[in-house]
């Protein structure tokens, strides 16, 4: 039976169908529906050959002929379905590898399998090169291997389609975290008279940056600056406005903003930049003045902290005001001045670190953090909040472990400017 340009015949016999797949691209793959079959091919014996080959083959696939390879290529333009083209590289317009390569641009989906003539297997194998899934030469055909030459070229396709996609998602992965990494923060200090140490742990899967942010600065002057602060959320948005809310920080200390004008400024840019009117971000901001002997410390709805010195750890909770963006523009916020002995470090913390469940009703909190921070008391910066965020991850594993993001600065003068 010979069937004319662009018609469709019915053939016997069902593909294997596996349920439920689908290709990376979220079309449908060949196991959900029967594959089209293109036949290019400008001689109607061989194209008639083809047909009933496929007709006592074990597909049940729509078989569409053209004789040129501008038809095909009309056709592969309008069809969504999995097609795989049935290729003679000899055309009324086109002749040789081209054929294969306009059929891989135009698209890149369909599945080819060449077919050449007896003394044309160099060519089949070029072909494979250029981009086709598989080739028969046509003096060899029988009804099995143009069968299954069919259905493995259409599953390599899917193979190949699922691999660029992996790699794609790799790709786009691994230029995900160049750029979360180069957001994170580095202190700014003019030299090593001041220590800050960081732990910073995102809550959302595989990301590197989260709401919660922080930062250090150093001026000309040797004061110290040090904020950190939570957006409220922990999605791809919130991580955005706390990069956005830290570099703004960064520039006001950069161009000698007052520490009080600081989080007026932070609060107007939350309230232009974030997604929801809900949204909002809690701040500690510190300013430790040369000489090493006090801070000053302002806080907007953020925990309090803890004081590190010779006789122990104690929680720390100057007065604050409201966190940012919950009343924009009403937010009152103090200074206070808190006495630092030699040697003595401040912890700041985001929630996240005491918040985490120890029981079906019970949470770390801020008691439970402090207990365990004295138990610690004796080690380095690095380890002490190393074994912070450890004992409290270790406290929440058994109830689903730390849900929130964790974000640690140890911060404290290694010598005075008078030691220098």
């Amino acid at each position: 039976m010979r069937t004319d340009s662009h018609t469709q015949h019915p053939l016997s016999t069902a593909l294997p169908v596996q349920a439920g797949s689908q290709s990376p691209d979220g079309r449908p793959s060949v196991w959900d529906v029967n594959a089209s079959i293109l036949l290019v091919e400008d001689d109607a014996g061989d194209a008639l050959l083809v047909e009933e080959m496929l007709a006592d083959g074990e597909l049940d696939s729509a078989l569409t002929w053209c004789k040129t390879l501008t038809e095909a290529l009309t056709f592969l333009r309008g069809h969504r379905t999995p097609v795989c083209v049935l290729l003679d590289l000899h055309l009324p317009d086109v002749h040789g590898l081209s054929a294969v390569t306009q059929i891989v641009e135009t698209t890149p989906d369909a599945a080819i399998v060449v077919l050449t003539g007896l003394s044309e297997a160099e060519a089949g194998l070029d072909a494979v090169a250029t981009g086709a899934q598989d080739y028969l030469v046509k003096g060899r055909l029988d009804p099995q291997a143009l069968s299954r030459a069919v259905r493995y070229a259409l599953q390599r396709k899917q193979v190949e389609r699922a691999a660029a996609a992996l790699r794609a998602n790799q790709q786009m992965a691994q230029e995900n975290a160049r750029l979360e990494r180069g957001l994170l923060p580095v202190p700014l200090l003019n030299d090593d008279s001041f220590e800050a140490v960081a732990r910073y742990e995102p809550g959302r899967a595989h990301g590197l940056l989260s709401g919660d942010f922080y930062d250090v600065v150093q001026t000309a002057d040797g004061t110290v600056h040090a904020v950190i602060g939570d957006v409220s959320g922990h999605g791809a948005a919130e991580a955005a406005l706390g990069v956005c809310l830290r570099v703004a920080w960064r520039t006001a200390v950069l161009c000698r903003t007052d520490q009080l004008e600081q989080l007026a400024l932070l609060e107007e840019i939350l309230v232009a930049e974030r997604s929801d009117p809900h949204v909002f971000a809690t701040v500690t901001s510190l300013v430790f003045p040369p000489g090493g002997d006090h801070v000053r410390i302002v806080r907007a709805g953020h925990p309090g902290l803890l004081l590190r010195h010779g006789t122990g750890i104690e929680w720390v909770e100057p007065e604050g005001g409201i966190a940012l963006g919950l009343l924009p523009g009403h937010g009152q916020w103090i200074s206070t001045d808190l006495t630092l002995a030699p040697g003595a470090g401040l912890v700041l913390f985001s929630d996240g670190l005491f918040e985490g469940r120890t029981g079906p009703d019970t949470r770390l909190g801020e008691d439970g953090l402090l207990a365990m921070a004295r138990s610690r008391a004796g080690l380095p910066a690095r380890p002490f909040i190393d074994a912070l965020v450890a004992g409290a991850s270790d406290a929440a594993a058994p109830h689903g472990g730390l849900a929130d993001d964790v974000a640690v600065l140890h911060l404290a003068w290694n010598r005075t400017p008078h030691d220098q």
